[in-house]
């Protein structure tokens, strides 16, 4: 059976939900979680993402994210990889971390209370999931973005948008009488019979208005049409490389013969690949391919060493 297309387009909002294999735990402990939240601030800087809402869970994960260019294939296949292969090499693991594919469910962004009803359930699963005690606070809970949105701005990692879900809770200011609004509404919401309105999120494909739902279906309908992968849709991160790689080699007024003669370790060729592994979500074998660097790990020592010397 051919596999769904993924919807994809300039601004596009999701909520994924990936889970481990058989369930299993997806983190052994708060360094795991930590550099999770980093490898996905990582893939915020490699591919633009604007992240609304997360959760760690034991088992599981829960975001929230927008993607100004139509990129959310490539971004979580680079994105999961990384945290995988990770993962693997510290507790010395092999094969796959997430079982199958992950969920994504796209979300109506122009009309108000659908990004509001998905964040919400995003940030309620610590008690939907009684990971809390009776009484604790919801923002007791460290690896939900939500304890975030209670901190001041200079607090927050700046890959975190908060806005568009504060404007949806008539937050009209980012102070802190305007978190303490948001804190109450929140803590009133935990309470609340919710069950029905999250349904959807946890068994559709799309959240939305009726002519949103009929966009989504005309896009997905063209794209099978056209025979289009969810691969297609959108611009591949080998064709932004290839334009990033163009455009410096013009800046020197270099062919790509230019670009062969020059030695594997030359710093032009360090600083390019340096560029294509921050801004895009190429491999680092693509890369030394593309730049004749030798194997992969002689580019990822060169790298290590273009790191340690610029931070000197």
């Amino acid at each position: 059976m051919a596999r769904k297309l993924r919807i994809e387009y300039p601004g596009a909002i999701y909520h994924i939900l990936s889970r481990g294999g058989r369930r299993k735990a997806i983190f052994k402990d708060n360094r795991d979680r930590e550099r999770f939240l980093s490898t996905l601030a990582e893939t915020c800087v490699k591919t633009g993402w604007q992240v609304h809402a997360y959760c760690l869970m034991p088992n599981h994960f829960h975001l929230v994210v927008e993607t100004p260019q139509a990129n959310l294939v490539s971004g979580m296949k680079w994105f999961l990889g990384s945290y995988t292969g990770g993962f693997n090499r510290r507790h010395k693991l092999s094969g796959h971390l997430f079982s199958g594919r992950y969920k994504s469910l796209v979300v109506d962004g122009s009309d108000p209370g659908y990004l509001k009803t998905v964040c919400d359930y995003v940030h309620l699963s610590p008690s939907r999931e009684r990971l809390l005690k009776p009484g604790q606070a919801l923002h007791s809970y460290r690896w939900n973005s939500y304890a975030l949105y209670l901190q001041s701005p200079r607090e927050r990692p700046p890959w975190l948008h908060v806005d568009r879900l504060l404007g949806e809770w008539n937050v009209p200011r980012d102070d802190a009488r305007g978190r303490e609004h948001f804190a109450a509404g929140m803590e009133a919401r935990r309470v609340s019979k919710t069950d029905d309105e999250f349904k959807v999120v946890r068994r559709g494909w799309c959240l939305g208005g009726k002519k949103f739902r009929k966009k989504m279906l005309k896009q997905l309908v063209q794209q099978a049409r056209a025979g289009h992968s969810s691969h297609d849709v959108g611009e591949s991160p080998e064709v932004q490389a290839r334009k990033i790689i163009k455009a410096a080699l013009k800046k020197k007024r270099w062919t790509a013969k230019d670009l062969k003669k020059l030695r594997k370790g030359d710093p032009f060729k360090v600083q390019l690949a340096e560029r294509l592994r921050k801004e895009t979500t190429v491999r680092l074998t693509w890369i030394a391919e593309q730049l004749h660097m030798g194997t992969h790990g002689h580019l990822t020592h060169l790298l290590y060493w273009h790191r340690r010397s610029s931070s000197q």
